[in-house]
């Protein structure tokens, strides 16, 4: 019941703002959303994958900045399961309840290695959270000696790390049309030391629990398009208000297929990681390919919707125009961006 009318308290009727205020921040904390898929041994929430995504979804629809920032951080800090033992043990363990990760998925840096250490320069874009994060997470091409260490096949070695706020600057630059209290700016270091114990890599686990055996291009296709299943319920529920049925009914179909094919894949995937079953390159894709053409398939929707919705979906403090600018800012994320 409390989370229900906290909820019910957050529905985007506020003034829209460009950060979350204080109440939110605690009550996400109070809620432990930061850890989602953090093992409770570490003081998280251990949610399975369809648990997970329900969250999410629920989150997004009540409004987009809140699902996709706690998407974004929850998702960082599935990071932990990466991590060495002794370096999630000390962030996580620390007694700080209010932990959360985040960061960009880009390769905008290099870390030179200097002995047990590495020296970390670069400037990365949409840090997700960024004022809200006590964590970053970015990616780096290695440097040895001047030179980029080269991988086998001739690529360039990256590496991601984890560096505490006080190493980071952030660069207030989020301007988008919506999802503005993410507050995803970009972040810079310059030759900040940051120990070889930091650094890890997707997909090599530290930690048992079934969610960590799913590829992380899984986990980020699923939890994203969770997102985009909320913002897309919210839109058509408000729409409903205004139009007929008629009008809605597109929308409303792809919804129901698209919430279905979401947890059948979700329990799919849950029965595969509870049993130890390998998820292959081939399923690997087919997730892709099926959350992409719902992607494709409930934006055509809200295109052939919206234009029917009158002038006060355009006003900028409608709800409906909120949700738009949301959903519409979130399609521009590069894992379904021109799809």
């Amino acid at each position: 019941m409390k989370e229900a009318m906290h909820t019910k308290q957050l529905s985007p009727v506020y003034k829209e703002a460009f950060v979350f205020p204080t109440n939110t921040l605690e009550w996400i904390s109070q809620n432990n959303l930061w850890r989602l898929w953090v093992p409770k041994a570490y003081n998280g929430l251990e949610l399975s994958l369809t648990e997970g995504l329900q969250k999410l979804q629920t989150l997004a629809k009540t409004d987009g900045s809140l699902g996709w920032t706690i998407t974004l951080c929850s998702g960082a800090t599935y990071f932990i399961g990466n991590l060495q033992p002794e370096v999630a043990d000390a962030i996580f363990l620390s007694g700080n309840n209010q932990i959360c990760f985040g960061g960009s998925g880009g390769v905008f840096g290099v870390a030179e290695k200097q002995g047990d250490n590495y020296i970390i320069s670069g400037e990365w874009r949409y840090a997700t959270g960024a004022p809200y994060l006590t964590h970053f997470t970015l990616n780096a091409k290695i440097m040895d000696n001047g030179n980029m260490v080269l991988k086998d096949d001739g690529t360039p070695l990256v590496y991601s790390f984890v560096i505490p706020k006080n190493d980071v600057s952030i660069i207030y630059d989020w301007q988008a049309m919506g999802l503005k209290a993410t507050a995803t700016h970009s972040f810079k270091l310059h030759e900040v030391v940051v120990p070889k114990t930091h650094a890890f890599v997707y997909n090599t686990f530290y930690l048992p629990q079934p969610i960590f055996k799913i590829p992380f291009t899984v986990f980020a296709d699923v939890t994203l398009f969770a997102n985009y299943l909320g913002m897309a319920t919210h839109f058509y529920d408000e729409a409903s208000n205004i139009v007929s049925t008629e009008h809605t009914l597109q929308l409303q179909n792809v919804l129901q297929q698209a919430n279905q094919l979401l947890y059948t894949i979700a329990n799919t995937i849950d029965a595969y990681t509870n049993n130890q079953t390998p998820i292959t390159e081939a399923y690997t894709n087919t997730i892709h390919t099926t959350t992409s053409n719902l992607v494709t398939q409930l934006t055509n929707a809200i295109i052939t919707l919206y234009p029917k919705l009158g002038i006060k979906a355009c006003s900028e403090p409608h709800i409906l125009n909120r949700i738009f600018r949301d959903y519409f800012t979130a399609t521009q994320h590069h894992n379904f961006v021109g799809r």
